[in-house]
């Protein structure tokens, strides 16, 4: 892979972001949201996916980055959401398969 080849856009508050990273830039796109969106309270728990403050929409993901995951499936449980798009951004890795897809960052006013 070359630089800068995975390219993705974010929508948070009304604001469209246009992402483009590269494999392993960030562990996962938590920490890639919270560093070019700079987003306060987002991923309070540092990747654990126990605490639910980094929930994204996902549309276009694909591949392994589809497969929900280790704390994931019930923290989302515990919040009351069942909904197979709604994620934790700590729970998926910067890979290909964010290329193209479209995320929108979900407050906590929205849940």
């Amino acid at each position: 892979m070359k630089k800068f080849d995975i390219h993705f856009s974010v929508n948070f508050q009304e604001e469209e972001f246009f992402i483009r990273t590269y494999l392993n830039e960030y562990k996962n796109l938590m920490q890639l949201l919270r560093e070019k969106v700079f987003l306060d309270g987002f991923g309070e728990c540092q990747g654990t996916g126990k605490c639910g403050t980094c929930l994204i929409k996902t549309s276009g993901i694909t591949g392994n980055s589809q497969i929900m995951d280790r704390n994931e499936p019930n923290t989302l449980i515990k919040m009351g959401i069942n909904h197979p798009l709604i994620r934790l951004s700590c729970q998926i890795l910067v890979s290909s398969d964010l290329h193209n897809a479209s995320i929108t960052i979900i407050d906590d006013d929205a849940i």
